[in-house]
């Protein structure tokens, strides 16, 4: 055994811990500012990639059972997590090959500067997006919601009638003042980890009780026989099929926060089992889910899930159980906030000042953009009030390219000749289908806006 003298160890060691911190000094798209910082765990990993995952599009994919079908549904929900799965393992593989420490240096590393922009300009857009999904549920489950000239009272107006500190604009106001302001300073999302696990176990017992009362509805013979297969009349009904997948797809996106997971792994060899353990998790609660939301309320099922849980469900405690799941389904939601805001705000940052500093090093550019990132988001829920409508334009513009699109694009363009033929076809066939079913998703949302 030889042994090195002690400055060659401390170049390695500072090798190595550049390695796992990147952002000290390779790049705006993630800054990590740490001191005697030893790795994150595997299993932190896996929750902090799952609660990225686990988001606010499981709720819609009861609706997406509804229009599909039992089968065709559970099978696109299975199909689309073993194609993310795959791009993302092309997408760790490129980056490992080129030595891309983040999504935005695998896309410059292929593409130059060019690629990097736009990968940001989608993360930010996308991002974006997701956060006014989430304030729209917490707006939906506390203060309610009203479809189609129906009202559903929310939490807060049940227990304590309409008031002008009940309504929508307020509570989102407050939520976003007392919790998530505070939720938006960390720095590392290993930082998160905890938070994590809080958030995944509220959703399982959103799912738990979900399971529970449509079980106790099946032995009581009142739940009716499902839709196995869509019902396709005509071609407008056929298109309107195709916004399922981009909903789907949605629900599945987590390439933004790979690369910050792995490089804070203290083994980051590690990432290709965090990230099929997380996909494996979070597939079976969104079957299950989807499953026994769509048997509970069949043709009833509302695109939220959460706006049928606000009347007499028919079970005894059926108020209870209502609580029960909006409540923990609302705190999930909320501490998913930090696993999505850190990316966005620090691609927005590398965006906007490529060549500063480390924002962890800036305070008061760090604020500055958390309060306006914080403060669009609140305007944007407040201005969409439909959940389906962001779902379907955020997952068919910004989800397909993210998800499909970018990684088969790094494959196809193979700098340094490392692609296989089946990566090829792969690649090409994501591209397709990313192409084809955003065209229509996208035709068929306009045209039902627009008629």
């Amino acid at each position: 055994m030889t042994s090195g003298n002690p400055e060659n160890m401390s170049k390695h060691n500072k090798e190595n811990s550049d390695e796992r911190f990147p952002l000290l000094s390779r790049t705006q798209d993630e800054k990590v500012v740490t001191d005697k910082y030893s790795g994150a765990s595997f299993h932190g990993s896996v929750f902090n990639l799952s609660c990225t995952i686990v988001g606010s599009g499981i709720m819609s994919l009861p609706a997406t059972l509804k229009m599909l079908g039992l089968v065709p549904g559970i099978v696109l929900i299975i199909i689309v997590a073993f194609v993310i799965e795959s791009s993302i393992e092309m997408l760790l593989r490129f980056s490992k090959a080129g030595s891309a420490y983040s999504y935005g240096d695998a896309m410059a590393d292929a593409f130059g500067r060019i690629g990097k922009v736009l990968l940001q300009i989608c993360i930010v857009i996308y991002n974006t997006g997701s956060l006014i999904v989430y304030m729209i549920i917490i707006e939906d489950v506390l203060s309610g919601s009203t479809s189609k000239e129906v009202h559903h009272a929310g939490i807060l107006e049940g227990w304590f009638g309409e008031h002008w500190w009940t309504s929508r604009a307020f509570v989102l106001v407050a939520v976003t003042v007392v919790i998530f302001f505070p939720l938006m300073f960390f720095e590392r999302i290993d930082s998160a980890r905890y938070i994590s696990v809080i958030s995944v176990g509220l959703a399982i017992v959103f799912l738990l009780v979900v399971i529970g009362v449509t079980t106790f509805k099946l032995v009581d013979g009142s739940i009716e026989t499902p839709k196995w297969f869509p019902a396709v009349t005509d071609s407008t009904s056929f298109l309107n099929l195709s916004t399922a997948v981009p909903v789907v797809v949605f629900a599945y996106i987590c390439h933004y926060n790979v690369h910050t997971i792995q490089n804070e792994l203290a083994d980051s060899s590690l990432i290709q089992g965090v990230v099929r353990g997380s996909l494996a998790l979070c597939a079976v609660v969104y079957v299950m889910t989807g499953i026994f939301g769509f048997l509970l309320f069949g043709e009833s099922t509302y695109t939220d899930l959460l706006s049928n849980f606000d009347t007499d469900i028919g079970v005894p405690y059926s108020s209870l159980f209502n609580n029960i799941v909006r409540i923990s389904y609302a705190g999930h939601v909320i501490l998913v906030f930090p696993t999505i805001f850190l990316p966005l705000r620090l691609n927005l940052d590398g965006l906007l000042f490529p060549s500063a500093r480390p924002l962890a090093l800036d305070k008061k550019r760090f604020v500055l953009e958390s309060v306006g990132l914080v403060l669009i988001s609140l305007v944007g829920a407040i201005s969409i009030p439909n959940i389906w409508v962001a779902f379907e334009f955020t997952g068919a513009t910004m989800g397909g390219l993210l998800a499909f699109v970018f990684p088969a694009s790094i494959t196809l363009k193979d700098p340094h000749c490392i692609a296989t033929t089946k990566d090829k076809i792969v690649s090409v066939s994501m591209i397709i289908l990313a192409v084809v079913s955003n065209f229509i998703a996208i035709y068929s949302n306009l045209r039902s806006l627009l008629s």
